[in-house]
């Protein structure tokens, strides 16, 4: 190596020896990080000695109800006392819960730990299930917890305490209140979580409401720590796609939105703030807001094996502004409810753009162009079509007529143009036989003579695939997501938001994993087949032309391997455009005849004959022309050497 390759392996070696000694954490950060990791270390610790102190404490109650004197009560009292502080009378309780409900949600408050325990959707149901509502989690399945520390420098954490509940009201307007408060042993002194849950709403507020807490907790304690884990119990028929669509997504302050990988374990750590976090499955989310914002969050999602009841659990931490005096309360709000675009993007109404939450952008609606055309025609097209009050087969039929209709005119210069292409297919082969393959340039400008003169472009036909494209994809992402199709039958399927098995079986296949046959997919798989030999009887015979044929017969098949475990819903639209696409193109056969093309084309082509060239058009002949005597000088030049 030479003395200028040395000098860029030292410099390189310096620059990467300098960015990690800037970037090294100083000597506050990574004491800062010990002590992080000391206080987790020691919340454990703690809570697992107030679980068995509380343990022990039941084992005590129950011999007293017996008749038995407890002989060791008063060293007992002694360790709450020690291990709870002001706490201590928070320790022992009744274990129970407070329902609160309205038309859509119905909630479930523990006694213990102040925490929501179930959720329950009163509108659905889980797949199989058609007595009980939709269950979004209860019991060990879902915990939120704040952490507390206390004047004596005892971590506390609220799920091992128990609150009592102060009211619990209803107003005229159908708006239930829920207070629940945890005491100390000192006067006036105490901490209220307060529940709201509006009439027909799907959002409940919670307000954690702190009264002189200064004289319990530490003085120093200028925020709560907040631990929240949730398990996903699968809700669908197809756990693969449910999996596929359950994840953990949330919102920085600013706007911008971020998820967490759906298909690995996956983790992050924010220093930024956080306005929500999701926890969300294929259809429904528990959407967890702050008033003011998360701060130093970290996230977590685990899929979980193929045999449990759960597809994913989530778990974060953070922490919020705290105020122990109880100036400013703690403000959060739980969203329990459906990925339902239009419900979602109603919390929006009426509010600064600064403020909006765009919940919506839960429901997955595919990349920015993809989604736009869902917003702008699909999401409405299919709200206008379901509030006639139609069965959902006939919306999604209704829709495909629609779309063809939009995009029958560039179907129909699609069409027109290989009509063209086709009948032009003689005089290109007499210019591919009069010009080899070593005269390639010459070939092309002569192909290129005959489109110009006959009023052909090549690329007429692929601009119409251009512009279906996306209307396509928007269906693609639109249809397996959307809630509506959920538990509506049609024919054979009875949810159209999963698979129709038309067959089963318990061992996957080999390679493909399957353990069923969708019969839409099937019979989209045959009409595509159909759609695929009308169009191939129009192509030439020629080598080429028969791979091409084969790869043409293959592509159906690849689509049946791709869409077998897809909603029933998005094959039954791919069925039935496939199916509209037949029929058109039959009538474009019928109204459209080659030998009338060419006879126009003819006619053109003499009238452009007859045309005085443009000055662009002299010019580019001209140019053409240069190229050809530069080509050919270059070539004896070769020839010479």
């Amino acid at each position: 190596m030479d003395k200028n390759t040395w000098i860029g392996f030292l410099l390189i070696a310096a620059i990467i020896v300098g960015f990690s000694f800037i970037n090294r954490p100083s000597k506050e950060e990574l004491a800062e990080r010990q002590r992080i990791q000391d206080s987790i270390a020691t919340i454990r610790a703690m809570e697992q000695e107030a679980i068995l102190l509380s343990e022990q404490i039941a084992a005590e109650q129950a011999q007293a109800q017996q008749g038995t004197t407890p002989q060791n009560a008063n060293a007992l009292a002694e360790q709450v006392a020690a291990l709870y502080g002001p706490f201590a009378p928070s320790a022992q309780g009744e274990e129970g819960t407070i329902t609160i409900e309205n038309e859509k949600v119905r909630l479930e408050i523990a006694l213990r730990g102040g925490r929501i325990a179930k959720a329950e959707l009163k509108e659905y149901k889980a797949y199989g299930d058609s007595v009980n509502n939709l269950c979004l989690f209860q019991g060990e399945e879902s915990n939120l917890s704040f952490t507390l520390i206390t004047n004596n420098s005892r971590i506390l954490s609220t799920e091992n305490l128990y609150f009592t509940v102060v009211s619990q009201s209803t107003d005229n307007e159908g708006t239930t209140t829920l207070a629940m408060r945890l005491n100390t042993n000192i006067e006036d002194c105490y901490m209220d979580f307060v529940y709201t849950l509006a009439a027909d709403d799907y959002m409940v507020d919670m307000s954690i409401q702190p009264h002189n807490m200064q004289w319990a907790l530490a003085q120093n304690m200028s925020s709560l720590e907040m631990q929240w884990n949730q398990l996903i119990p699968q809700q669908e028929k197809g756990r693969k796609f449910e999996e596929k669509y359950a994840q953990l997504q949330y919102m920085f302050v600013g706007g911008d939105i971020e998820k967490l990988s759906e298909m690995k374990a996956d983790r992050a750590k924010e220093s930024a703030q956080l306005k929500w976090i999701a926890y969300k499955d294929q259809f429904f989310s528990t959407v967890l807001i702050a008033s003011d914002a998360f701060e130093s969050t970290q996230m977590e999602s685990t899929p979980m094996n193929a045999l449990s009841r759960h597809i994913k659990e989530y778990k974060t931490t953070a922490s919020l502004p705290f105020d122990i005096t109880g100036k400013k309360n703690v403000d959060l709000k739980y969203y329990f409810g459906p990925n339902h675009y239009n419900t979602l993007k109603a919390y929006d109404k009426d509010v600064e753009k600064s403020e909006r939450l765009h919940l919506n952008e839960l429901v997955p609606l595919g990349w920015k162009i993809v989604a736009w055309i869902n917003k702008a025609l699909v999401i409405p097209m299919f709200d206008l079509f379901s509030s006639w009050g139609l069965h959902i087969g006939i919306v999604i039929l209704l829709m495909t007529l629609v779309i063809k209709l939009i995009i029958l005119p560039f179907v129909f210069a699609s069409y027109k143009s290989s009509a063209k292409m086709r009948v032009l297919k003689p005089q290109l082969d007499e210019i591919n036989e009069k010009y080899p393959p070593e005269k390639m340039q010459e070939r092309q400008q002569a192909t290129m003579a005959l489109y110009q003169k006959a009023g052909v472009s090549p690329m007429s036909g692929c601009l119409p695939m251009l512009f279906q494209f996306p209307v396509l994809m928007a269906m693609f992402w639109f249809l397996p997501t959307a809630i509506e199709l959920r538990g509506q039958s049609l024919f054979w399927a009875d949810d159209l938001s999963t698979y129709d098995a038309i067959l089963s079986w318990n061992t996957p296949l080999p390679l493909l994993g399957w353990t069923h046959l969708s019969l839409f997919c099937l019979l989209m798989t045959v009409v595509n087949i159909v759609y695929t030999h009308l169009t191939m009887q129009t192509q030439g015979g020629g080598q080429e032309m028969k791979m091409m044929k084969w790869m043409m017969y293959l592509m159906p098949l690849m689509f049946l391997f791709f869409f077998n475990d897809y909603a029933a819903g998005l094959s039954y639209y791919y069925f039935v455009s496939l199916l509209m696409t037949i029929l058109q193109t039959m009538i474009f056969r019928w109204a459209i005849d080659d030998k009338k093309v060419l006879a126009e084309m003819e006619a053109n082509a003499k009238k452009k004959g007859n045309q005085k060239k443009s000055g662009f058009a002299a010019r580019l002949e001209a140019m053409q022309r240069e190229q050809q005597r530069l080509a050919r000088e270059n070539a004896k030049a070769q020839m010479r050497r």
